[in-house]
């Protein structure tokens, strides 16, 4: 069980902190006995606004507290481990017509009904599998989604084949280095760009499916191949120092 926020855990973050990235980090330093996620919600619920700790600017699109933790711990960091590309590729696929935060509250539901994301044994569902997962009310039950997820752990897999890793084969399409955009501004962010019509093309062509360009640059974006946060952002340029596996 998490302990309760108290007045002195916070004073000793301003005490031994003068200058730090963001609040998280000042937490992981001074107060471990608070969780990264809990230093987020406690950043989204204006906790911490009572210290002297700088406040970090972020993209204007991470507002609540599954967001920030998402936005600060993970989108825009480059992404090289297959299973991961995997993941995020289907969740962006789910995402088609809904919100990300809607997706994003479920992953974990994700997780569970589609075996980790594990594209061999996805590959091998059946319609008893289908039937399954359409009866799952933690994931979006539109049985072209989850079709398209089966028919994509095939086309995965044959890609895998072809170039040795799915990493590999999409990392190409940016010559194997993130792209640092400067926005400054979320409203300049485009939803896709040459390089995601010609991802989009190259996947539809092998037979993957919810794979429009709009998809693939949300799946670039999330994945590090391309660096949107805006400029005043303090996760901004990160993806230049900070690879996950």
């Amino acid at each position: 069980m998490q302990k309760a926020t108290s007045d002195s855990s916070i004073d000793r973050i301003v005490q031994r902190v003068r200058f730090i990235a963001s609040p998280q980090e000042a937490t992981r330093l001074c107060c471990p006995e608070f969780s990264i996620p809990e230093a987020s919600r406690m950043l989204a619920e204006g906790q911490l606004a009572r210290t002297t700790l700088p406040v970090p600017k972020r993209c204007a699109w991470a507002r609540d507290p599954l967001m920030v933790e998402y936005h600060d711990r993970e989108w825009g960091v480059p992404l090289h481990d297959d299973k991961r590309l995997f993941e995020l590729l289907t969740l962006e696929g789910a995402q088609a017509g809904l919100s990300w935060s809607t997706i994003l509250g479920r992953r974990e539901n994700y997780r569970r009904a589609f075996d980790g994301f594990d594209p061999e044994k996805i590959a091998k569902y059946t319609e008893g599998d289908v039937r399954r997962l359409m009866g799952d009310e933690g994931i979006v039950r539109n049985r072209l989604k989850i079709l398209s997820v089966i028919n994509n752990a095939k086309r995965f897999l044959e890609v895998k084949k072809e170039f040795g890793s799915f990493d590999e084969y999409v990392w190409r399409f940016v010559d194997y280095t993130p792209i640092v955009n400067r926005f400054r501004e979320l409203r300049s962010i485009p939803s896709s760009t040459p390089v995601s019509d010609r991802m989009s093309r190259d996947m539809k062509k092998r037979g993957f499916s919810f794979i429009g360009s709009t998809i693939c640059y949300a799946f670039m974006q999330a994945a590090g191949l391309v660096d949107d946060h805006t400029v005043d952002c303090f996760r901004y340029g990160m993806s230049r120092r900070k690879k996950s596996s």
